[in-house]
């Protein structure tokens, strides 16, 4: 008999021990995020078979814990009849993910907390970057990462003390994280370090002095870079690798061609929401870097490619982001993983496309070197692609051969 939802529902309202009250609300969570009907089945099942047990050890609600789903993990019994895969495979997963949902609800005890003090204080430098500088999410997850690396490198989990703080620590830091990092990762370093010194100073902990402790980072490259811009036709073949006939294939279409139409970065593809597309005026809002927002013009093929998304792809979901995930929990795209990079380096994949790089900031170069061959002037690039400072957009003057080269200084004894 195939598993129903109705009957994971009917299944999680049958039980009678401590977690019955709240199971029926956890069965329509895993629904309402999009699970799999085997997988909403096999949850149930075991919730309410740890619900059971529960009833039978005597524990109540508030006192369930990590504790009594290890407990109920190591019992002794044999396995269910119909079951083929290998016995409790995913039983920790399915009940980590129920203890979860409890929590969500105060409903049973807390997680217990293994922070250390570093971890305070590289929560409170989080939120000073959010509220009072106006920084990018994925910007401000980086330095709080470091940070936190830093602090509890030089404290442990012993107070922290900023004022306890010398040269000597910083240059240590920066030294062991040389070992592991390339020249790029460790300039992010740099910048972090620099980042919460300035806040320690704000605070009052620390002298300004102990900010030009931390040294700078050599790098013999082309400063500014050159651009790296994926070439028309490789442009071309990731969009078309698509399938418009499957959902993701929609999605990724109408991401791609965002990319390559308006140059967005991925963290602006990520933040989109239903709100953001005005069908009537033909605008895209943008949610730029420092809480900056943008409209730009909507091209007639990215609105075709997000209403198809839209009408035929984008699972029935209460979150308000455009593009979505297609696998269980259905939510928006994720940062940290870099799902909008994902989609792009798959793409490239299926096109069998070798291009020197893989990112979906490719795209937004792309743009500007094709506007700027058509005759686009520097200002006008900085405008669509929302530059704040001229210099980011300077660096696109070196792509310009022909009109680099009468600038370019005769070799000393060519011919003149």
């Amino acid at each position: 008999m195939e598993p129903t939802l109705k009957g994971a529902a009917a299944l999680a309202r049958s039980a009678t021990g401590p977690l019955s009250p709240h199971l029926p609300a956890f069965v329509m969570s895993l629904i309402d995020q999009g699970y799999a009907v085997v997988c909403v089945r096999a949850k149930s099942w075991r919730a309410v078979d740890f619900d059971r047990w529960l009833a039978q050890e005597g524990i109540d609600l508030v006192d369930v814990s990590d504790v009594h789903v290890v407990r109920y993990h190591r019992r002794s019994g044999r396995p269910r009849s119909d079951c083929r895969a290998e016995p409790r495979r995913n039983q920790l997963a399915a009940l980590n993910h129920l203890l979860c949902f409890l929590r969500e609800q105060d409903a049973c005890s807390p997680a217990p907390s293994a922070a250390l003090p570093a971890d305070d204080m590289a929560a409170s430098f989080e939120q000073f970057l959010l509220r009072q500088r106006g920084l990018a999410p994925a910007t401000v997850g980086g330095y709080r990462a470091t940070v936190r690396g830093f602090l509890a490198h030089r404290f442990g989990d012993q107070r922290i003390d900023l004022g306890a703080m010398h040269a000597n620590d910083i240059i240590d830091f920066v030294r062991r994280e040389a070992r592991r990092l390339q020249p790029k990762g460790l300039k992010h370093v740099v910048s972090s370090l620099r980042a919460f010194l300035r806040y320690a100073e704000f605070r009052g902990e620390i002298d300004a002095s102990l900010i030009h402790a931390v040294p700078a980072v050599a790098v013999w490259t082309t400063t500014p870079p050159l651009p790296r811009a994926i070439s028309a036709e490789h442009a071309r073949l990731a969009i078309a690798s698509c399938d418009p006939d499957t959902a993701v294939g929609r999605r990724d279409r109408a991401i791609l061609l965002t990319l390559a139409r308006l140059g967005l970065r991925a963290a602006e593809i990520i933040a989109l929401t239903l709100d953001d597309v005005d069908w009537e005026a033909g605008h895209l809002r943008i949610h730029g870097k420092n809480r900056r927002d943008s409209l730009l013009p909507l091209p007639v093929d990215v609105g075709e490619a997000i209403a198809a998304y839209l009408q035929n792809g984008r699972p029935t979901c209460a979150d308000r982001h455009l593009f979505l995930r297609t696998r269980a929990p259905i939510r928006g795209l994720l940062y940290a993983f870099d799902g909008v990079g994902s989609i792009v380096r798959n793409a490239l994949q299926r096109a069998k496309v070798d291009a020197p790089h893989k990112g979906s900031h490719q795209f937004r170069h792309a743009l500007a070197v094709r506007m700027l061959r058509g005759g686009a002037s520097l200002s006008e690039i900085g405008e669509v692609l929302r530059h704040s400072s001229p210099l980011s957009t300077s660096i696109y003057a070196k792509v310009d051969l022909a009109a680099l080269r009468p600038l370019a200084m005769l070799w000393p004894g060519s011919a003149s």
